[in-house]
Parts: structure tokens; C-alpha cells; sequence
């Protein structure tokens, strides 16, 4: 299959054009004209991840490997490292970012991650009706993440209404009109901002939040005739 064939059918998926304005989603690296073996889906694409892809193989990632001009090419450096071991194997990248979040990521999380009914999306924000205590709603989320432990704001205990948003949502927080708003990368001044104001939070984890990428889009392109691999790279935070 070309490149140029599976762009099409990502883009009836989740429209490229519909990403924000700073984002870089599309062809990363390789040609809409060249052919690919297999595909592989992941979060990121990291430097195991790419010396284990098979040559003349596609690889779709989340995040794009490259977000702004890079001024030079230096084999020695991110991202320009994984770049060259690509181009050597024939490998190409595409990236489906903040085009996807909006169309498919945000919802498969809160519908079959978190096992949530959906009442309302507004962009990159997915809103659920709940009746539950803000310790209830912790538990609930830690145990369907799999997490031994979670950070967390509490700001009142009744929780009716909840926001959730895949990744690092915090910008969107002055948005939210509901009484728990679930994300990741919430920094320390933001989380006190929330809880003064009322707003309890939960820490997702950027990572631990979209891991789910590959899954997500696997739904879609198993009713094409490609090899699919899900895969993903590694999440660069420890816990010790």
C-alpha cells in the first residue's frame, strides 16, 4: 500500500486540517508516493522503539517527533537521531495529534477506558454525568488505569459532573464547568488556582492517559488489509 492511500483514510478518520494552529500532524518523515510493508501505531516514537521497527514499515504516532523548524541535523541529538535511523530503514511517520484528540482519542478513553457515558463534548473537553464522592470518583479512575496511587485536588466531596481531557489539558481548566476535571501535566500554582476556586482535579499523566493511541486506531484499520502492530514507547518517568 502507498503512503498516500492509508493518509486518505486517516484523514476521513480525523481531518489533519482540523489540528490547532501551533501542531504539526501529517507526514513527518518520508513520501506520499512510497510504498510500506506494515504499519505500527504508538504514543511516541523513542530510540528502541525505532531501532526495533521493521524496515519499509510505516509508524503513526500521537505526538509529532518534530513540532517546530529544526535548524540543523545532528545525528547526535533528539529528534534528529530517530529521524536518521528512519530514513536508513525506509521507515515513514506520520502523526495524528490534536486532529485526533478532537475526533476520536478524548471520547475511546472516557467511553472505553474510564466506562463513562458521555453527555457532552465541547472541542478537546468530554463531559459526564456521575453521582459519586470525589474518593469514589479516585478510586474508580486509579483502578481503571491500573495505578498503585494518583494525585489528586480535592476542593468538595459531591461530584456530579466531570470533565476529562487525554494528555495535558490544564490550559482548557478556566473552561470547565463541572465539579472534577480529569488531566494530566497539572502543575502545582494551577492546582492550587482550582482548588481554591472549587474545581477538584485528578492527574491522569500525560503518558498514562494516551498509551491508548495504538488500541484506538487499530478499531479503524482492521478492516483494511494492513499488518498492524501496536506497540508504544516508553514512558520516560520512573517510579521509585
Amino acid at each position: 500500500m502507498r503512503i498516500a492511500e492509508i493518509y486518505k483514510i486517516l484523514d476521513e478518520i480525523a481531518p489533519f486540517e482540523n489540528q490547532e494552529p501551533w501542531d504539526n500532524s501529517g507526514l513527518i518523515v518520508g513520501s506520499l508516493n512510497s510504498e510500506f510493508e506494515r504499519v505500527y501505531l504508538s504514543l511516541d516514537i523513542d530510540t528502541d522503539l525505532a531501532d526495533f521497527i521493521s524496515p519499509n514499515s510505516l509508524i503513526i504516532t500521537h505526538h509529532p517527533l518534530v513540532f517546530k523548524g529544526l535548524k540543523s541535523i545532528n545525528y547526535d541529538k533528539y529528534p534528529s537521531n530517530i529521524i536518521a535511523k528512519l530514513i536508513a530503514k525506509n521507515v515513514s511517520l506520520i502523526s495524528m495529534h490534536t486532529n485526533y484528540d478532537k475526533h476520536v482519542l478524548n471520547e475511546y478513553f472516557v467511553r472505553e477506558i474510564l466506562g463513562f457515558e458521555i453527555c457532552k463534548k465541547d472541542e478537546f473537553l468530554i463531559y459526564c454525568d456521575v453521582k459519586v464522592s470525589f474518593n469514589e470518583l479516585v478510586n474508580l479512575v486509579k483502578n481503571r488505569l491500573n495505578l498503585a496511587q494518583i494525585r489528586a485536588v480535592f476542593a468538595k466531596d459531591d461530584i456530579k459532573r466531570i470533565a476529562v481531557c487525554t494528555g495535558s489539558g490544564m490550559d482548557l481548566a478556566s473552561l470547565v464547568r463541572a465539579d472534577a476535571f480529569l488531566t494530566g501535566d497539572i502543575k502545582y500554582h494551577d492546582a492550587l488556582t482550582c482548588k481554591e476556586n472549587g474545581l477538584n482535579l485528578i492527574d491522569l499523566g500525560h503518558y498514562e492517559s494516551e498509551l491508548y493511541f495504538g488500541a484506538s486506531l487499530a478499531k479503524y484499520l482492521q478492516n483494511f488489509k494492513i499488518e498492524v502492530i501496536i506497540t508504544n514507547s516508553k514512558n520516560p518517568f520512573t517510579y521509585r
